[in-house]
This record gives structure tokens, sequence and C-alpha cells, in this order.
């Protein structure tokens, strides 16, 4: 999980929270009324029957104690038809101010987590409609099309979220890429052999006879170096 992202399941006091970002997801997909209700308390008493549905869960991502993210999640199976369990996640969200800070990663590391406890052996997605950041997502995390879903084992999704994360550890924030570049440009100076002259101590009488010395020596120097990589057979 990433610092500063706490993940967990639902608390009544996120409600109003939830509502917030189920509305702002209905108002950025180009098909809303696939999303969810537009009135505030229906989606809150949907939610909270959600909660209360056998198998499903809400787990909200929290920054500095604001929800800035939601999954909503349903434990399926078995049933007549199959023996499997599986976990379905309905809706991934995260606020448009949070993204690209692994809210989404974190949200869906607590739901691989809540698969592996419930035995499910797959993770099925749906993304919203229209969303192609959110399908761009999951497929980077490895969900293959399934019918109108995508879908990863269990076991893959774990690893290749624990893969991400270990490489976000990695990599360097803002201050250490300029620290690097700093010391990658110090490495690259050559140092001369004299010392040179601020600028402010040549006059402009000493200034072309500083240029033409300095060429004359480039040249002899050339010169030395061809003459002394000559090989005798």
């Amino acid at each position: 999980m990433r610092p500063g992202i706490e993940v967990g399941p639902a608390e009544p006091a996120d409600m109003d929270g939830l509502v917030r970002l189920c509305l702002a997801a209905r108002e950025e997909s180009s098909v809303g009324s696939q999303v969810c209700s537009p009135e505030p308390a229906t989606l809150a008493q949907q939610l909270g029957a959600l909660t209360a549905a056998p198998g499903g869960t809400v787990l909200v991502a929290r920054s500095e104690g604001a929800v800035v993210g939601l999954l909503l999640g349903r434990v399926l199976g078995p049933n007549p038809f199959t023996d499997d369990v599986s976990l379905a996640v309905e809706l991934l969200y995260v606020a448009s101010g949070q993204r690209r800070r692994g809210v989404g990663h974190a949200l869906m590391v607590g739901a691989a987590d809540l698969a592996a406890a419930a035995g499910a052996e797959h993770v099925y997605a749906a993304p919203i409609p229209g969303a192609r950041g959110m399908q761009r997502f999951f497929v980077q995390l490895g969900f293959a099309p399934a019918a109108a879903h995508r879908m990863t084992s269990t076991s893959a999704l774990q690893r290749r979220l624990a893969a991400d994360g270990a490489a976000a550890s990695r990599r360097p924030g803002p201050r250490g890429i300029e620290d690097l570049i700093a010391r990658r440009r110090q490495s690259r100076a050559v140092p001369s052999a004299a010392p040179l002259a601020h600028a402010s101590d040549v006059s402009p009488l000493q200034a072309p006879r500083l240029s033409i010395s300095k060429h004359v020596r480039r040249a002899v120097q050339t010169r030395f170096d061809a003459e002394s990589s000559t090989t005798i057979s």
C-alpha cells in the first residue's frame, strides 16, 4: 500500500464521501444512467444495501482523513452453475484530483486480499462505460476480456500488484530526480589541467590574447597525440 493512503471497509461516517464519488463517476461516464442513481438519498440507500448483501463489500481509500476512492465488490459462488468462488469488482473510482498517486492500486490490493481470504480463484472487473483510463488500468494489471467484463486470477493479480508496489517504492521522488541529474552533470564535468581565469579578471585587451593561446595549445596537443599514436611495423 502506498504511503499516506489507507484502505478499509466503508464506515457509516464515509457515506457522504461515497455518494459524492459515485455522483462524480456518473458525470464522467458517457452513459451515466448505467452507473448509479442521480439522487443522493437513493444512492446512499443502495450503497447501504450493498454492504448488507451476502458477499457484498465497499472498500474506501482515505488520504488525510478524506475519502478519495472507492471500490464496490461482491464475492460470488459457488452456485448451481459453478463450484468456483470469484470476486466481482463492480465499480472502481478515484477522485479526479487524486489520480496517479497510487489510490487505485491500493484499492486493488485490498480487493486482491479480500479475494484471497474468500478463496476466490478469479477476480472479475466491470470498468465504468466510457472510462478509457480505467480500461487501461485493468489491462496493465493483467485483466483479460471475459464476456462483458475483464478477468484475471487472484494469484496473478497479487503478483502484479506486489511487483508494481516494489517498483514504485524504488522510483525516486521529485527531489531524488533533481539530485540524480546534478550528480550526473558533475560526473561528466572534465577538470582542466590549469585553473581558468574568471571572466571578471580578464581585461578586454587580454581576452583575444587568451583565445589565441588556447587555440595554439590545442593545435600543438593534437599534433603530439597524432605522432605518439603512430606505430612502427
